[in-house]
C-alpha cells in the first residue's frame, strides 16, 4: 500500500509545500507597498503583518489599532499590512479632515462587507455603501432633528423615573451595585419603546423576553469568533459567501416583531412619538426630505451610480430599528457607566454638577424637559469629556473608493485600501489633552476647545458619516445622569477598581466585568 501511494503522497507533500512557500513569498513582498510610497511604515511580521495580536492572542482590532497610534509619533501617518492587504492610519487632524469631510467623495465607505443576498437585518445605514447609502440617509435625517427629539423626549423621562424607582430601596440602604447592568436596562427600556414601539419593562424585569433576545445579538459563539477571524485575514469573507453574524433566530424575533407592531398600527391607525412612527411615515410616503436635508448627507455624485429610487420595505424598516437598537442602547450605557465612575472619583465634579442640576430643575418647576437638559452647561462638559477619556467606538475605518493623492506626499491610494482614523489615540494624545487620563470637564470650556484642532474630538466620528442618532444618545445620556443624580450620590466601594480594565474582544468600549459603584439617597443627608 504505502509502496502504491508513497510517491503520490511525496508529491502532494512538495505541493503543498510549494504552495506556502509562494503564499510567504507574495505576502512578503507585498509588504513592501507602503515603503516604495515613501510612508512610514510598523515592521510587519509575516504573514500577519501588524495584526498577528489579533489572530494569535485575540486582543482585538480597536485595541491594537489604539497601540499603533502610538507606535507613529511624530509622524501624519502610518502604513500598516494585513493578511495579504494594506491599511493606512492617519493621525494628524487636518488629514483625517481632507479624508472623512473634504474628500469624503473618496472615502464614502466604512468597508464594511454585508452581502444583499444575506440577512436583511444586515442591510441598514451604518453598512450600507455609494448611492443606496445616500438615498437611505437622505431619508432617515429628518427623523433626527432636533423637533423629532423633542417629539420623543416625554418617553425618555418616563424611562427615567423607572429607573429611579428601580433604585430607591438600594440608594435608601447604601448598597454597592454594578451600574453598568442597570444602565443597560434603562437603555434597552428606551430602545424598545422608541426604536420598537414596545414596552419591555427591563428595569423591573431584567429577564425580559426582549432583553433575553438583545443579549444573543453580542453573545460570541464558536461560529461567530470563526467568522470574524476569517473576515480580518479575508476582508470580504462573509459577503462573497452570502453569510452573517446575525444568528437566525434572532433575526427572525425582531423581523417578526416590527412586522406586526406596523401591521397592528396601520390597521388600528395607531400613532405615537417614536422612531418607529417615523419609520412607517418614511414607507407610506407621507414624510418629505428638503434640500437642506440632502446636502448635509454627502455628494451628488454618488447619485450617477444608481438612479433607482431606494424603496422602504418592511424588512428596511427592521434593519434600522435594528442598527439603532445595537448602536443606541450599549453606546449610552457605558457612557453612562463610565460618566459615573469618574463622577464617584471626583466628589467635587459630581457635588458642582448636581448644584447646576438642582440651579436649573428649581427653574423649570422641578421638571427635566428638553429645555432644561438645553440649560445644563457644566452636564454637556461633564459628557463631552466622559466621551474623550471613554469613546464608545475606538477607530473609524474608512474605504478608499477611488485613487486619492494624499495631500503633502507624493503618494496615491489605491482604490479598496482602508483608513484608520484612531479616536481612542487622539482622545489620550498629550499634544492635545495635557495629562490626559485626568478627569477634566474644563477642557471643553469655549477657551480651551479654541486651542486644539477640531478634528482631535471624534466620539460620533465627523462628515457626510457622522453617527445620525448622535442627538438621540446625548439625549439619552443626559436625561438618565440627571434622573439619578437629582435623586441619588455615588461614591467608590471596595469593589470599585481604581483602574477600569477594558473587554479587549468588545467592539464597544466597555469594562470588564461591569463596573460597581455605592448609592445612596440624597434625602438621607439633608
Amino acid at each position: 500500500m504505502l509502496e502504491t501511494f508513497g510517491p503520490f503522497l511525496l508529491e502532494a507533500g512538495v505541493l503543498v509545500l510549494a504552495a506556502l512557500a509562494a503564499i510567504y513569498i507574495y505576502i512578503k513582498s507585498s509588504f513592501s507597498y507602503w515603503t516604495k510610497l515613501g510612508i512610514p511604515v510598523y515592521k510587519p511580521v509575516v504573514p500577519f503583518g501588524n495584526f498577528g495580536p489579533i489572530i494569535m492572542k485575540n486582543t482585538g482590532v480597536l485595541p491594537e489599532i489604539t497601540k499603533l497610534y502610538k507606535a507613529f509619533e511624530g509622524h501624519r501617518l502610518g502604513g500598516l499590512y494585513g493578511f495579504g492587504y494594506k491599511f493606512l492610519l492617519v493621525r494628524e487632524p487636518d488629514l483625517i479632515r481632507d479624508i472623512i469631510v473634504k474628500d469624503f467623495i473618496h472615502f464614502h465607505d466604512r468597508g464594511v462587507f454585508m452581502s444583499e443576498g444575506g440577512d436583511p437585518l444586515d442591510l441598514h445605514l451604518f453598512s450600507m455603501t455609494g448611492a443606496k447609502w445616500r438615498k437611505l440617509r437622505v431619508k432617515l435625517t429628518p427623523t433626527f432633528t432636533s423637533g423629532k427629539m423633542k417629539m420623543m423626549f416625554g418617553t425618555l423621562v418616563d424611562c427615567g423615573k423607572g429607573l429611579n424607582a428601580v433604585l430607591q430601596k438600594s440608594a435608601k440602604m447604601g448598597e454597592t451595585l454594578e451600574v453598568k447592568d442597570i444602565l443597560a436596562r434603562f437603555s434597552t427600556d428606551v430602545i424598545a419603546s422608541c426604536a420598537f414601539g414596545i414596552q419591555c419593562n427591563c428595569l423591573r424585569n431584567p429577564n425580559a423576553e426582549f432583553r433575553t433576545w438583545g443579549r444573543k445579538v453580542f453573545e460570541t459563539t464558536f461560529k461567530t469568533k470563526i467568522f470574524r477571524l476569517l473576515n480580518i485575514i479575508i476582508p470580504g469573507f462573509i459577503k462573497y459567501f452570502g453569510l452573517s453574524l446575525i444568528p437566525s433566530d434572532v433575526s427572525n424575533y425582531f423581523r417578526k416583531m416590527v412586522r406586526e407592531t406596523v401591521d397592528y398600527r396601520e390597521r388600528n391607525g395607531i400613532q405615537r412619538n417614536d422612531f418607529m412612527h417615523l419609520l412607517i411615515q418614511l414607507k407610506n410616503k407621507t414624510m418629505t426630505t428638503t434640500d437642506e436635508d440632502a446636502f448635509k448627507c454627502g455628494h451628488s455624485e454618488l447619485d450617477a451610480e444608481d438612479s433607482k429610487e431606494f424603496e422602504i420595505t418592511m424588512d428596511v424598516i427592521a434593519a434600522q430599528a435594528f442598527v439603532f437598537f445595537i448602536a443606541g442602547f450599549e453606546t449610552s450605557s457605558t457612557t453612562m457607566t463610565f460618566c459615573l465612575y469618574e463622577l464617584a472619583l471626583n466628589p467635587d465634579i459630581q457635588e458642582r454638577l448636581r448644584a447646576e442640576i438642582d440651579t436649573v430643575l428649581e427653574k423649570h418647576d422641578g421638571n427635566i424637559s428638553y429645555e432644561s437638559i438645553s440649560e445644563m452647561e457644566y452636564l454637556d462638559k461633564v459628557v463631552s469629556e466622559t466621551l474623550r477619556k471613554y469613546p464608545p467606538v475606538q477607530a473609524l475605518v474608512r474605504m478608499c473608493t477611488k485613487p486619492y493623492r494624499i495631500p503633502g506626499t507624493n503618494a496615491t491610494l489605491e482604490k479598496g485600501i482602508r483608513v484608520f482614523v484612531p479616536i481612542m489615540g487622539l482622545h489620550h494624545d498629550q499634544k492635545y489633552y495635557p495629562d490626559p487620563e485626568r478627569f477634566d470637564p474644563e477642557r471643553f470650556s469655549d477657551k480651551e476647545k479654541s486651542k486644539r484642532p477640531q478634528y482631535s474630538y471624534l466620539p460620533f466620528g465627523e462628515g457626510p458619516r457622522i453617527c445620525i442618532g448622535m442627538r438621540f444618545g446625548l439625549m439619552q445620556t443626559k436625561v438618565g445622569l440627571v434622573s439619578l443624580l437629582s435623586n441619588y450620590e455615588f461614591r467608590v466601594s471596595e469593589k470599585t477598581p481604581e483602574k477600569v480594565v477594558m473587554d479587549p474582544r468588545s467592539f464597544i468600549l466597555s469594562p470588564l466585568g461591569g463596573l460597581y459603584l455605592k448609592i445612596t439617597d440624597r434625602s438621607d443627608r439633608m
